[in-house]
């Protein structure tokens, strides 16, 4: 969750990000043995998710450098700047907001109802407060005990048939 990213970091990372236009959405840090990896999740302020892949690039060389330089990071590390995509991660307050009747899953810091881990249509979100459609029966989960949530894309006919019309007919290959 981008609540979670610690002060000094997101201090580094989010100017950068926004030199490139683009805002931070997210940074997961994954310690253990060496190489550590640090990933960043990238959008543009229009939050759909298209973000080419030279621009991440670009983001990643200069971001890379100025960890480096800072010492920010005291051993290897592999880092990845990305974006949301098709399973968006929902990180801020207004990523909610914008996923209002999408499908999500969330899982909690506490339980919630008896449950952490939810899946189920996002009805509303309003005064730090998430609303879901789960199961037949709303469930209203606070922002604040988000641990980890997503966007559960939903695949359409559509998204096949523009697959499929831009390949060659089988009397073509």
């Amino acid at each position: 969750m981008y609540v979670d990213i610690p002060t000094d970091l997101r201090r580094l990372i989010e100017p950068i990000v926004e030199d490139h236009g683009l805002e931070l959405v997210d940074v997961e840090f994954a310690r253990g043995r060496p190489p550590w990896r640090l990933r960043v999740v990238v959008d543009n302020p229009a939050m759909d998710g298209r973000v080419p892949v030279d621009r991440c690039a670009e983001v990643s060389r200069e971001l890379g450098a100025r960890l480096d330089a800072a010492g920010a990071i005291e051993t290897r590390y592999l880092l990845e700047v990305t974006t949301p995509g098709f399973d968006r991660v929902l990180a801020r307050e207004k990523d909610f907001a914008a996923a209002c009747g999408a499908e999500v899953r969330v899982e909690t810091r506490r339980p919630q109802d008896g449950r952490r881990r939810f899946r189920g249509r996002l009805a509303g979100f309003e005064a730090g407060t998430l609303r879901m459609s789960v199961e037949g029966r709303e469930v209203a989960i606070p922002f604040a005990e988000v641990a980890k949530a997503n966007c559960v894309y939903e695949f359409t006919r559509e998204d096949f048939a523009r697959d499929a019309a831009s390949r060659p007919a089988p009397s073509e290959r």
